[in-house]
């Protein structure tokens, strides 16, 4: 089933769409497109083909993959300096959120005359840019996850500050995206479960989000049913396309949901990320259950009306009992130990919480020691109230 639709953004949607990549280049008059994704992707056929098929088309294409799965400030630097080097007009992003992030911030920092750093996500920064040197971008998910394809910013981490920095521009939201769930049939199913996780993280908070938006509040509690539903048929069996290409909605759904804002389980994977690169999607999939709780006081309410959505215990236990099984069904670990995380920096971790963006839009406004508790209860895999 191949359709087409025009939000956020021009999306191409169904099995092979990517061989309508040059021709979206020439829609979008990219001759000499930079191909942008991670070290690991670039070994794989789907990226020599689109490399291929670019040049077949009388496209200068070249290929940068020096990207961390955290993508960080140099990474983008080195970008930069491919992007000028080969006189390039557009950029490809293809990967997950690492290949899509770094790949957007590329395309809008490359021919600015301000750093990377004056576009971080704070007051009107964005218009420290120019918005006549942004080229196009294209976007390519091959995870169901971050939903980076559809957002108007990247994550990226700033080293010397040990922080992830949102970059913000208007014109980060790629012209044209291609979700095609063959290119995700080969994902292991430990990465398909962590970055499943993550689209569900993503609609759940911006479904518990205190901002009026109706809109986004009812595409993400679409996406979260999408995700009950084809999450764990797509972990199962990797080669379910149906279950793929509803994962991939369900991945986009949840980035155009968290214009609504974010919450806790983002504030601390953020800096938890920073600090120990750990997989984005995992630290969101931990932290899922022990932040919610710790909100219980305020979204109790609108989550009793979620679960009788998803058909399940129609109160907030039922709803909780429900994501304590999926993750287990899909083998996601219960604490943050399990995955490299130590306690020698709880209390920074707190106040990092309260800096980052997104708790802002939590539904309760925790303090640094209430982030502490938190990040201790979930090292700890200690599911109790702070």
């Amino acid at each position: 089933m191949n359709v087409n639709w025009n939000y956020p953004t021009a999306v191409r949607c169904g099995e092979g769409r990517i061989s309508e990549i040059a021709d979206i280049c020439r829609e979008f008059q990219i001759s000499a497109p930079l191909l942008v994704t991670d070290p690991g992707l670039a070994e794989l056929p789907m990226t020599s083909a689109i490399l291929a098929s670019c040049n077949e088309a009388g496209f200068k294409a070249k290929l940068f993959n020096d990207i961390k799965p955290n993508p960080t400030g140099t990474n983008v630097d080195n970008g930069i300096a491919a992007y000028l080097a080969g006189n390039h007009d557009g950029v490809i992003a293809l990967g997950g959120g690492s290949g899509l992030d770094a790949g957007k911030a590329i395309a809008v920092a490359a021919r600015q005359n301000c750093s990377m750093w004056d576009l971080e996500d704070i007051g009107d920064n964005w218009l420290n840019a120019d918005p006549a040197k942004i080229p196009p971008i294209i976007a390519v998910p091959t995870t169901a996850g971050t939903g980076s394809e559809v957002g108007r910013a990247s994550v990226i981490v700033h080293e010397e500050e040990e922080r992830k920095a949102i970059i913000f521009h208007p014109q980060m939201l790629p012209n044209c995206v291609i979700l095609d769930p063959e290119l995700t049939v080969g994902l292991p199913a430990g990465l398909t479960a962590a970055t499943g996780m993550d689209a569900l993280s993503h609609n759940l908070e911006a479904f518990c989000s205190p901002v009026y938006h109706p809109m986004a509040e009812g595409i993400a509690i679409e996406g979260i049913r999408l995700v009950k539903e084809y999450l764990p048929a797509a972990v199962a069996n990797g080669k379910d396309i149906e279950a793929r290409r509803q994962m991939l909605v369900a991945s986009s759904m949840g980035a155009t949901a968290f214009q609504r804002g974010l919450g806790g389980m983002h504030a601390l994977a953020h800096p938890l990320g920073a600090i120990y690169d750990a997989h984005h999607g995992t630290l969101n999939a931990v932290l899922m259950p022990y932040v919610l709780l710790a909100n219980k006081s305020v979204i109790e309410q609108p989550i009793a009306r979620l679960a009788r959505y998803l058909d399940l215990a129609a109160d907030f236990d039922g709803f909780m009992q429900w994501v304590l099984d999926l993750r287990n069904a899909i083998d996601i670990p219960n604490d943050l130990a399990a995955i490299g995380i130590d306690d020698k920096r709880l209390e920074a971790l707190g106040h990092m919480a309260v800096a980052d963006a997104a708790s802002g839009t939590n539904p309760v406004q925790h303090s640094p020691e209430n982030y502490t508790a938190i990040v201790t209860n979930a090292l700890r895999g200690e599911l109790k109230a702070i």
